[in-house]
């Protein structure tokens, strides 16, 4: 089964930067679509953003469009998530998970990770 571990969520002034990391283990998630998530408090969990297995194809909520960028670097973490320019809306805990190759904003895997906590503060 695999295990997702992300990282790099912290507090930050909008208008900061971060860049989340995600680790697994159990599975090599190479081959697979790739994805960020985030669940706001008392919301639901929403898609962010996706990657193709190799790397050619990019998805995004309209909401973070020009200001989030999602990589991966299939001989390291499977996917990265650099956030620019963030606002207080941003903050919510992030997850990773692999992504449905039909629909690349619906997650994969039903089990996730605890996810990296973004605060944004205005």
């Amino acid at each position: 089964q695999v295990q997702l571990v992300e990282s790099g969520g912290g507090l930050v002034q909008a208008g900061g930067s971060l860049r989340l990391s995600c680790a697994a283990s159990g599975r090599t998630l190479s081959s697979y679509r790739m994805g960020w998530f985030r669940q706001a408090p008392g919301k639901e969990r929403e898609f962010v953003a996706a990657i193709n297995w190799s790397g050619g194809t990019t998805y995004y909520a309209d909401s973070v469009k020009g200001r989030f960028t999602i990589s991966k670097d299939n001989a390291k973490n499977p996917v990265d998530l650099q956030m620019n320019n963030l606002k207080p809306e941003t903050t919510a805990v992030y997850y990773c998970n692999a992504c449905l190759m039909t629909i690349p904003s619906r997650p994969l895997f039903r089990t996730w990770g605890q996810g990296t906590q973004v605060t944004v503060s205005s």
